[in-house]
């Protein structure tokens, strides 16, 4: 059954040239060939402000030009995220983005008692993440604390799940022939949106 993608290219190189741009590419293709409907969100492209005070967090409007990335991720039944591993973490333009857009009224929303109630419920995801450490040393040295911050703080408490994640390590380093074997794989992904 089709359905409904949102990609989010997190890279904060507007040129386009990087390996993100590629995967983010390749998971698009897919999900074309597998006849679902892609709306494509880089943050890089789009000059929008920092939030720097609660208030403006839980009141204030998103930037009027993120609307079309906010009603992008709404409609999405699935969410493709792809970004570098930047000092353990994503780029700080991609958290900004993230802060802009999943806030009140969008991700979540607040009740008088409890917790928020999520918003984006009935939604799956999956993160790519690059980066210049091997990807198992990542994720069991350092407890991958960078992706599941954005997993467990931000999709899953917005209600999104599951969440999944394909850590690709040693990027700088990958021949050809390996890129080439992750793009394959990535695409393989897009076409079951999983």
């Amino acid at each position: 059954m089709p359905r409904r993608l949102a990609i989010i290219q997190g890279h904060p190189d507007p040129a386009g040239n990087r390996f993100c741009h590629a995967l983010a590419d390749a998971y698009a293709e897919g999900a074309v060939l597998g006849g679902h409907e892609v709306a494509r969100v880089e943050p890089a492209k789009l000059d929008f402000p920092l939030l720097r005070t609660q208030k403006d967090f839980e009141t204030g409007a998103i930037p009027e030009m993120l609307a079309p990335a906010r009603d992008a991720i709404i409609a999405a039944q699935h969410l493709l995220i792809v970004f570098p591993l930047w000092h353990g973490m994503m780029p700080a333009l991609l958290k900004g983005f993230i802060e802009q857009i999943m806030r009140p009224g969008v991700a979540l929303e607040y009740r008088k008692e409890g917790f928020p109630r999520a918003l984006l419920t009935g939604r799956s995801a999956r993160l790519v993440v690059t980066m210049g450490m091997p990807a198992m040393v990542y994720r069991w040295y350092f407890r991958a604390h960078g992706v599941r911050g954005l997993e467990r703080s931000v999709l899953r408490f917005a209600g999104i799940k599951p969440v999944r994640e394909t850590l690709l390590g040693m990027v700088h380093a990958a021949d050809e022939a390996r890129r080439w074997r992750w793009l394959d794989r990535i695409k393989d992904q897009g076409k079951q949106l999983r």
